[in-house]
């Protein structure tokens, strides 16, 4: 089913666009595309860094947009892990949002097939990210950090995941530039680049991109 035409979808009232059960359905039978939580210069970020990379982990999923990028950009044949608990979450969704799991699985879907046989091999994790860790297993060449936006959350997911990466992989950060010079996102993910990364830093960790929202790193060899 073809997506609504951009100029349809600016119509819809705001109150029926940020519907929840509504946008499942839509998004389910592509007659939207998810919900972009990045800009331009955030997409080029992340990917620059995704390109290539055998093996990914995205903490954050809600509509699957960055998702479905990765697909595009990953080594053909990657592993891509997903994880998000779906459903309203406080300190990573604005209040009343939420996620469908049926409905971002097929956005998802979507990319891969479009990928063909090059595609990434998908694995969802229906769980929060510290679950996961605690079973998770092997080296990451990317992680993505965009789940829980409060600083205690942000920080645990970097302090759970960041011992998977191998040398010469990339950890982005979303939503980490407040108060950085062109910079915008939040306090939580903010606080935790500026105290482990800014000034002295952390030994075997550099700062390798920025824009806007997002921030890159690079673990040394």
């Amino acid at each position: 089913m073809p997506a609504l035409p951009q100029a349809l979808r600016s119509l819809t009232p705001p109150r029926a666009r940020d519907d929840v059960r509504l946008r499942a359905l839509a998004l389910g039978l592509g007659l939207i595309p998810p919900r972009t939580m990045h800009s331009g210069a955030d997409a080029r970020a992340l990917l620059d860094a995704a390109r290539g990379a055998a093996r990914a982990v995205e903490i954050g999923v809600y509509e699957g947009a960055s998702a479905a990028a990765l697909c595009g950009v990953l080594a053909p044949g990657a592993e891509l892990h997903l994880i998000d608990p779906f459903g309203s979450q406080a300190d990573a969704l604005p209040a009343g949002w939420g996620a469908s799991e049926w409905a971002t699985r097929r956005a998802v879907q979507r990319a891969l097939r479009a990928r063909g046989q090059a595609a990434p091999r998908v694995h969802w994790h229906v769980a929060l990210s510290q679950d996961v860790a605690s079973a998770f297993g092997g080296e990451l060449e990317l992680l993505f950090i965009d789940g829980d936006h409060s600083e205690r959350g942000c920080e645990r997911d970097w302090q759970q995941w960041h011992r998977f990466v191998a040398p010469g992989g990339r950890v982005v950060f979303h939503d980490a530039r407040a108060g950085e010079p062109g910079g915008r996102g939040l306090p939580g993910p903010s606080a935790v680049v500026a105290r482990h990364f800014r000034g002295a830093g952390s030994p075997g960790w550099e700062i390798v991109a920025e824009a806007d929202r997002t921030v890159v790193l690079r673990r040394s060899a």
